[in-house]
């Protein structure tokens, strides 16, 4: 493995960090948590221009198609950044299972859209009280003429609110894995968003679907067959994750200890005390771990190597480090770090959040438990 990044992902890095900082400021960040649409039209269009929505995407289908270590260097700015938009869920997710398990018409029609920034694809998957596997989706599609009715819940769906369809999983038999993927409109008769409130403050909405009817056009992927691609595309999406972990991470400690550089107590800065100094040295050791572990997922899928240990390794750890690196920054900033006037919440917020989305800490160790003890 090589930890040498080439000139061109360098420029790359340079061009989203750029990008980030004229168009997703933190001031923008800020806004955002009380916008209904919780992501700034700008910044979106600008990503989209640059070609940097569609990033695993392939070429034919209006895409990048960059390896999965290019798209960590992006993932890695963006979460230094905190820019909030529906990039994951519609460009890695619901790209990635289209480009997977779609048809050629699926494809045609959503893929160049979801590319361009043109059209935005969430996804429906968490559902009350219930897990992250497959056994978590109840959800219930019944065979309707050559169409399907589906009825049930599902939680936490990023911007719901502005997407064009919501890529739903839905339960269609009786064994664990029986589930199939339907594009659903948002907009169609029985569906009903209502808005939550997450710590992270992003936009985010249950989906009650209410006997809500799809046409056959609507299932991606085989009957029965989708939680397959789901989980194949989430796998490879947990590494992008870890990445925006680990940039958020690296990001709330330079904010940290340049605070510890520059703010005395006792005429001295704060860094000159022992136990500062020392929690920043642990901090700074898991950063860089993160970091490397999230770019060795990457480049283990781009060269061929299995992750199915791997990447939850990478997911769970990265987010770890956000959250408890994030916990440190607020603390050494004192009261102040508490507030809303404060940068550093804004990290500890989102880190929290990442580390719940999109299989949280107990789940990803279930997958590695059984990597290594199944083996």
């Amino acid at each position: 493995m090589d930890l040498q990044f080439s000139d061109e992902q360098e420029t790359l890095r340079e061009t989203v960090r750029g990008l980030c900082g004229r168009y997703a400021g933190l001031a923008v960040v800020r806004a955002m948590e009380e916008d209904a649409v919780g992501y700034s039209a700008d910044f979106w269009a600008k990503l989209g221009e640059a070609g940097l929505i569609g990033l695993t995407i392939p070429e034919k289908w209006g895409g990048s198609e960059m390896t999965l270590l290019d798209a960590a260097v992006v993932y890695g700015e963006l979460g230094r950044a905190l820019s909030p938009s529906p990039h994951f869920a519609s460009s890695v997710v619901a790209g990635g299972v289209l480009t997977a398990a779609g048809t050629d018409e699926q494809r045609q029609e959503w893929l160049p859209k979801i590319a361009s920034g043109e059209a935005v694809v969430t996804t429906g998957w968490l559902e009350p009280d219930r897990g992250y596997g497959p056994k978590g989706i109840a959800l219930a599609a019944a065979r309707d003429g050559d169409g399907w009715t589906l009825t049930g819940t599902k939680r936490h769906v990023p911007y719901a609110n502005s997407a064009d369809r919501i890529l739903v999983l839905a339960r269609t038999g009786s064994g664990a894995e029986d589930v199939t993927l339907f594009l659903v409109d948002p907009a169609a008769a029985g569906v009903t968003l209502t808005a939550q409130r997450t710590i992270a403050s992003d936009v985010q909405h249950r989906v009650d679907l209410a006997g809500v009817r799809v046409g056959p056009d609507a299932v991606v992927g085989n009957v029965n067959g989708g939680w397959a691609p789901w989980a194949d595309t989430l796998r490879d999406g947990i590494v992008l994750l870890a990445a925006q972990a680990a940039g958020g991470a690296r990001r709330v400690l330079e904010i940290t200890v340049d605070y510890a550089k520059t703010r005395k107590q006792f005429d001295k800065p704060l860094g000159a005390f022992q136990a500062i100094a020392h929690d920043l040295s642990d901090a700074v050791t898991a950063v860089d771990g993160a970091e490397t572990l999230a770019w060795e997922a990457a480049w283990a899928r781009d060269t061929g190597r299995p992750t199915t240990k791997l990447a939850p390794m990478a997911k769970l750890f990265a987010a770890r480090t956000y959250r408890e690196v994030s916990d440190l920054a607020v603390h050494v900033h004192g009261g102040m770090g508490f507030t809303v006037e404060c940068d550093v919440q804004l990290f500890f917020r989102r880190a929290k959040a990442l580390q719940l989305s999109w299989w949280d800490d107990r789940y990803l160790e279930e997958l590695i438990a059984a990597e290594i003890l199944d083996a």
